[in-house]
């Protein structure tokens, strides 16, 4: 059982179904992250305005409250994420960036999927086990925390862009947070997901320790209000909580030198630029992720993103499906 230091008014007991199955669906010695699970999923708001106060950035203030020993609990979680984040094997919040394609498998599976433990080049991070889904159908739809957070949100509120896919994070989240979730059809996660590729933003996969180091989420990031995006460039990826795509983008000899896709809005991870003398765009390899965010801006059809060993292995569902079978 858990012993939680709480004031009364802060924090109720689990209740209803879905917390119940949370609860359960962790091992004895597991409980403690299943609180963590709890808090995080009910306050995912609250733990992103502690992330952008950590960072000095401007943060809007939310229209509730929780209380300061779940303040406190949430703070204490972001600074075990920083402090863990330096190393891959002892990252415990990590994403790999998906293309669309492979997010909309990720989407619209219609049985259980159970690939444990893919390669390291699929998910380097050790603490990253499992493409788990159980009731693959069942996917809520919310609004995206760091947009939430941000003084001024490059998408209008409610910005629905993140998911979380599978039980029992689902039931969960929108029994508990429902003022943020909802319950949503896989044909319109998938409709979100292109009209977020539309836009240029990047899909994100993510596991965490606290679910069991599953995959649970697909967050549709921007580098403008997104911390993950944000941190990554500005770190220029010297903190590894991102996981690259397996691809890499291509640029064929129908460019025309247009210069849209090296605009700030182009890549997000500013990995384009023209040569010296403005008829051609080249690919920094280094910080090419393979979202393919930008291949909307160019007309030619000269950009093609292409598989590129020395950036892992996708996270492509119906090819590590097949994989496991012929083992």
């Amino acid at each position: 059982m858990w012993i939680l230091p709480r004031r009364p008014s802060e924090e109720p007991a689990l209740h209803l179904s879905s917390g119940r199955d949370l609860y359960s669906f962790y091992a004895l010695e597991e409980k403690s992250e299943a609180y963590i699970a709890y808090l995080y999923l009910k306050h995912i708001d609250h733990f992103m305005k502690h992330v952008y106060e950590m960072l000095g950035l401007p943060a809007r203030e939310l229209p509730d409250t929780v209380g300061e020993t779940v303040d406190d609990i949430l703070r204490g979680h972001l600074a075990n994420i920083a402090e863990a984040a330096g190393d891959l094997s002892t990252n415990i919040y990590h994403g790999k960036i998906v293309t669309l394609r492979d997010a909309i498998q990720l989407v619209t599976q219609k049985d259980p999927l159970a690939l444990p433990a893919p390669s390291e080049r699929v998910l380097p991070f050790k603490l990253a086990r499992d493409v788990i889904l159980e009731h693959p159908e069942a996917i809520a739809i919310g609004t995206c925390a760091c947009r939430r957070v941000a003084k001024e949100p490059c998408l209008p509120l409610p910005a629905e862009v993140c998911m979380m896919v599978g039980e029992p994070w689902v039931s969960f989240i929108t029994e508990h947070n429902g003022r943020m979730f909802r319950r949503c059809s896989q044909g319109e996660a998938v409709e979100v997901l292109q009209a977020a590729h539309e836009r240029g933003e990047v899909h994100a996969a993510y596991f965490k320790k606290e679910m069991k180091g599953r995959f649970y989420a697909i967050c549709n990031c921007c580098d403008c209000c997104c911390i993950g995006m944000r941190m990554w460039n500005m770190l220029e990826g010297a903190v590894p909580f991102l996981a690259p795509s397996g691809y890499s983008m291509t640029v064929s000899d129908d460019c025309t030198g247009c210069g849209l896709c090296a605009e700030p809005d182009g890549c997000p991870f500013r990995a384009i630029r023209m040569n010296d003398d403005g008829t051609r765009a080249l690919i920094d390899a280094a910080r090419c992720m393979g979202c393919g965010a930008c291949e909307r801006t160019c007309a030619a059809g000269a950009l093609e993103l292409r598989r590129d060993p020395t950036k892992g292995d996708p996270l492509d569902v119906e090819a590590l499906t097949r994989e496991l079978r012929a083992t």
